[in-house]
């Protein structure tokens, strides 16, 4: 795609470079963004810069964060004995979208998958275990994906968190083989929450 602009076309690279955004589409953001008045184009560019440079990590469950401790972690409300291991913060908000769990969460920052190369050091899991050894956690609910790198990191963690002496368990399977849980209606998800098994018998299939 030749274009007049070198400017133009610099700004259409770098979009295209985010997932699920083609050229076409890199395109009519850019152009949408020369319409914009400069101080519309002003603070979305700031957004952007604070967004990388000031989100953190949430110090206690690895969450986004934007101070050392994230909102659930703080919370007085939260049964602090119970917590859900997810893969990550799109996990937890369709968590909390069904406003069922009253827990905290550990997010993972994946799954293990040996075909890409990831494995269980390069997840949060020395996070979780330091977590559970303090002695506050009694119950960690596994809610990973129904795909076998879910599976395989459900087994791997059940088998860690087992030796440590603390209840693991698994949400419902409501969800089907293969499934995300961002894509995972709140009704189902609220459900499988909610009429989680201990982890052996969630795996009998």
């Amino acid at each position: 795609m030749a274009l007049s602009s070198p400017l133009l076309e610099q700004a259409v690279d770098q979009l295209a470079t985010l997932p699920g955004v083609g050229r076409r589409t890199a395109m009519r953001f850019a152009l949408e963004l020369l319409r914009r008045e400069p101080q519309e184009v002003a603070r979305l560019a700031e957004a952007i810069r604070r967004l990388r440079e000031e989100v953190r990590f949430c110090e206690h469950c690895c969450n986004i964060s934007d101070s050392a401790v994230c909102e659930i972690c703080a919370d007085p409300n939260r049964d602090r004995g119970l917590v859900a291991v997810v893969e990550d913060i799109r996990d937890v908000i369709a968590i909390e979208n069904t406003r069922q769990f009253r827990g905290l969460y550990h997010v993972l920052g994946g799954v293990i998958s040996p075909m890409d190369g990831v494995g269980p050091d390069d997840l949060h899991t020395k996070e979780l275990f330091a977590r559970v050894s303090g002695g506050e956690v009694r119950e960690v609910v596994l809610a990973l994906g129904a795909t076998l790198e879910g599976d395989t990191t459900g087994f791997y963690l059940n088998r860690r968190l087992k030796e440590m002496g603390v209840e693991v368990t698994m949400i419902a399977r409501g969800i089907s083989v293969g499934g995300d849980l961002e894509n995972v209606d709140e009704l189902t998800l609220g459900r499988s929450i909610m009429d989680r098994k201990p982890y052996e018998q969630g795996v009998k299939r």
